[in-house]
């Protein structure tokens, strides 16, 4: 459970979607995406099996990077490995643990100007504590 009653109430509210363009202006132009994709590979860091944990985790990793998180969705494996899911206003931020491998693979989805997926990217560093990062930036939906 969100220790949080405000965030969770947040969490609670339909929101209506636009779409809200991420601009990212060069000297030449303003260059316009639907949303910025960040895709991580986290290797050897703290393991995770615990839902309610994760959760916790998932949701600061939403405020950190200026979104509203509607919805947690977590699913434990037998025997071992979690995955989560926060769908997010802006889009969404997901989390797939492989504990047999000491893998966690991270993607983090958002649109609009005032979200900063890469707070959220480093914000799951501080607290699953990888000795490995692999990751990239992608920009969808160009135009």
């Amino acid at each position: 459970m969100l220790k949080d009653k405000a965030i969770a109430k947040k969490m609670m509210q339909k929101t209506k979607r636009s779409i809200e363009w991420v601009i990212r202006r060069t000297t030449r132009n303003n260059l316009k995406y639907a949303g910025v994709h960040v895709v991580a590979d986290f290797w050897n860091g703290k393991p995770i099996e615990d839902a309610p944990v994760l959760r916790e985790i998932l949701v600061k990793a939403a405020q950190a990077a200026h979104a509203t998180p509607l919805e947690v969705s977590i699913h434990k494996f037998s025997p071992q490995g979690i995955t989560g899911v926060v769908l997010l206003a802006e889009s969404h931020i997901a989390v797939h643990s492989w504990p047999e491998y000491n893998y966690i693979a991270v993607d983090i989805f958002t649109c609009g100007d005032k979200s900063a997926p890469q707070k959220a990217l480093d914000y799951l560093k501080q607290e699953l504590r990888p000795r490995k990062v692999e990751s990239k930036k992608i920009n969808r939906g160009a135009v």
